[in-house]
Protein backbone atom coordinates (compact mmCIF):
# COMPACT_ATOMS: atom_id res chain seq x y z
CA UNK A 1 0.00 0.00 0.00
CA UNK A 2 2.40 3.32 -0.05
CA UNK A 3 1.44 4.80 2.91
CA UNK A 4 2.32 4.35 6.71
CA UNK A 5 0.18 3.93 9.34
CA UNK A 6 1.39 4.69 13.20
CA UNK A 7 1.34 1.68 15.48
CA UNK A 8 -1.77 1.96 16.92
CA UNK A 9 -3.42 2.06 13.30
CA UNK A 10 -5.14 -1.62 12.16
CA UNK A 11 -6.24 -1.69 8.63
CA UNK A 12 -8.88 -4.03 6.83
CA UNK A 13 -9.40 -3.95 2.94
CA UNK A 14 -12.93 -4.84 1.71
CA UNK A 15 -13.42 -5.07 -1.97
CA UNK A 16 -17.26 -4.36 -2.96
CA UNK A 17 -17.98 -3.79 -6.34
CA UNK A 18 -15.42 -2.25 -7.53
CA UNK A 19 -14.84 0.17 -4.68
CA UNK A 20 -12.13 -0.65 -2.15
CA UNK A 21 -12.31 0.48 1.27
CA UNK A 22 -10.13 0.76 3.69
CA UNK A 23 -10.67 0.89 7.37
CA UNK A 24 -8.36 2.43 9.73
CA UNK A 25 -9.15 1.28 13.26
CA UNK A 26 -7.86 3.60 16.55
CA UNK A 27 -8.18 2.34 19.97
CA UNK A 28 -9.81 5.32 21.38
CA UNK A 29 -11.14 3.35 25.01
CA UNK A 30 -10.49 0.87 27.15
CA UNK A 31 -13.53 -0.71 29.25
CA UNK A 32 -12.34 -0.21 33.59
CA UNK A 33 -14.24 -3.36 35.40
CA UNK A 34 -16.61 -3.42 36.74
CA UNK A 35 -19.32 -2.59 34.92
CA UNK A 36 -19.96 0.07 32.22
CA UNK A 37 -16.61 2.28 33.07
CA UNK A 38 -14.18 3.39 30.33
CA UNK A 39 -11.25 5.18 30.00
CA UNK A 40 -9.58 6.81 27.01
CA UNK A 41 -6.71 5.06 26.05
CA UNK A 42 -4.38 8.24 25.48
CA UNK A 43 -4.71 8.95 29.43
CA UNK A 44 -4.00 6.40 31.06
CA UNK A 45 -4.10 8.50 34.45
CA UNK A 46 -7.16 10.07 33.46
CA UNK A 47 -11.20 10.22 34.33
CA UNK A 48 -12.97 7.45 34.83
CA UNK A 49 -16.01 7.92 32.59
CA UNK A 50 -19.56 6.01 34.01
CA UNK A 51 -20.59 5.04 30.42
CA UNK A 52 -19.62 4.05 27.25
CA UNK A 53 -21.66 6.99 25.84
CA UNK A 54 -19.55 9.36 28.12
CA UNK A 55 -16.12 8.10 27.00
CA UNK A 56 -17.52 8.23 23.11
CA UNK A 57 -19.00 12.13 24.29
CA UNK A 58 -15.62 12.93 25.52
CA UNK A 59 -13.42 11.46 22.73
CA UNK A 60 -16.12 13.63 20.53
CA UNK A 61 -15.33 16.74 21.87
CA UNK A 62 -10.86 16.19 22.07
CA UNK A 63 -10.84 15.08 18.61
CA UNK A 64 -13.62 16.50 16.65
CA UNK A 65 -14.10 13.17 15.09
CA UNK A 66 -17.56 12.68 13.95
CA UNK A 67 -17.73 9.11 12.12
CA UNK A 68 -18.21 5.54 12.84
CA UNK A 69 -17.26 3.41 16.08
CA UNK A 70 -16.72 -0.34 16.63
CA UNK A 71 -16.97 -2.03 20.16
CA UNK A 72 -15.23 -5.22 21.04
CA UNK A 73 -17.10 -6.33 23.85
CA UNK A 74 -15.54 -9.59 25.06
CA UNK A 75 -11.65 -7.44 24.56
CA UNK A 76 -13.20 -4.26 26.25
CA UNK A 77 -12.48 -1.80 23.33
CA UNK A 78 -13.81 0.18 21.80
CA UNK A 79 -12.16 1.97 18.53
CA UNK A 80 -13.20 4.89 15.66
CA UNK A 81 -13.21 3.98 12.00
CA UNK A 82 -11.39 5.92 9.43
CA UNK A 83 -12.69 5.07 6.39
CA UNK A 84 -12.10 5.42 2.93
CA UNK A 85 -12.88 4.45 -0.67
CA UNK A 86 -11.42 4.24 -3.59
CA UNK A 87 -12.56 3.27 -6.93
CA UNK A 88 -10.78 0.50 -8.26
CA UNK A 89 -10.82 0.77 -12.01
CA UNK A 90 -11.28 -2.40 -14.24
CA UNK A 91 -9.14 -3.60 -16.60
CA UNK A 92 -9.89 -3.50 -20.43
CA UNK A 93 -11.16 -6.69 -21.72
CA UNK A 94 -8.44 -8.47 -24.00
CA UNK A 95 -10.08 -8.36 -27.52
CA UNK A 96 -8.72 -10.52 -30.92
CA UNK A 97 -9.12 -9.65 -34.29
CA UNK A 98 -9.03 -13.29 -35.05
CA UNK A 99 -13.03 -12.36 -33.39
CA UNK A 100 -13.22 -9.49 -35.57
CA UNK A 101 -13.16 -6.98 -32.37
CA UNK A 102 -9.67 -5.69 -32.96
CA UNK A 103 -8.77 -3.04 -35.04
CA UNK A 104 -5.55 -1.17 -34.70
CA UNK A 105 -5.30 2.34 -33.43
CA UNK A 106 -6.56 5.32 -36.03
CA UNK A 107 -8.91 2.34 -37.82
Amino acid sequence: MGRLLSPSFIFRILIIMGTEIIEDKVLIALRQPPGDRWKLADEPEGKIHTSITDALEAYMHKTGFKGHYRLEPLNSKLYAINAEEIEIKPEPIKTYSLYGEYSEPGQ
